[in-house]
């Protein structure tokens, strides 16, 4: 049975907290124009997450109204992590997530949020393989990691994604029951697996989705593509094998 997990007379309102969590590792380029496209009208929080950066993006950042904070532990997750402790502290709504190298849009954002706040989902996912993408932008690997991780999510979850899209929102109460943990390359699939466990209402929408600005750290090369290959399936098999009975 799905839980509750906030105030959905309180999020039906147009005072709705909204937290952003920018994870950013060398993004100086592009965080700044990733930041200005969130829509204003959103009056969200801004926090970016560097990770680590040995450029100017943290500055880049603060110019353009973020709040910045430090995890030097390399990894996506432990980024998000570090986010969300700094989210915990403006007592957000929802919580949203997206990349720092402007291939998401931010200002398809409200496209994420309107379904919470009609009570229509506590996740939304904002799906790239749904949605309209630059030639070039979804990479081959990407495609078929993302092909085989969700129907591996179907299969033994019974719930339907079609992408592990890092363009995403959830309610502030729901990601905290998550428990999320993972600090790297399975952040997004936990997330996703976790939701379906906990028994969160989810929902898709397209987004659309460009050629990044600098080099994917994941999908750009060939190391990385594995690795995070890897770890996503490694991700799966540990909750599907820890979902089984003991004898």
């Amino acid at each position: 049975m799905a839980q509750d997990y906030g105030d959905r007379e309180h999020l039906q309102t147009d005072a709705a907290r909204i937290a952003v969590i920018i994870p950013v590792l060398n993004e100086e380029d592009s965080i700044g124009r990733v930041i200005n496209d969130i829509p204003a009208e959103l009056n969200a929080t801004v926090i970016v997450a560097d990770n680590g950066s040995v450029d100017g993006s943290m500055e880049a950042a603060r110019r353009a109204g973020a709040i910045v904070v430090r995890e030097e532990e390399r990894g996506y997750g432990a980024a998000c992590l570090r986010g969300m402790l700094e989210a915990a502290r403006h007592d957000p709504d929802i919580i949203v997530f997206l990349d720092g190298d402007y291939s998401d849009f931010p200002g398809e954002m409200p496209l994420l949020i309107e379904p919470i706040l009609h009570d229509d989902a506590d996740m939304v996912i904002g799906s790239r393989v749904r949605g309209r993408h630059e030639q070039g932008a979804l990479l081959p690997q990407a495609r078929f990691g993302n092909w085989l991780s969700t129907r591996l999510i179907k299969l033994f979850w019974r719930i339907e994604f079609t992408d592990l899209g890092p363009f995403r929102s959830i309610r502030w109460p729901a990601l905290q029951a998550l428990g999320m943990a993972d600090r790297n390359y399975g952040w997004t699939v936990e997330m996703q697996i976790k939701a379906a466990k906990h028994g969160l209402q989810c929902r898709e929408v397209p987004v659309s989705y460009r050629k990044r600005i600098g080099v994917s750290k994941v999908t750009g090369t060939i190391q990385g593509a594995v690795k995070a290959g890897v770890k996503i399936l490694w991700t799966i098999a540990l909750h599907v094998f820890s979902g089984l009975p003991r004898s």
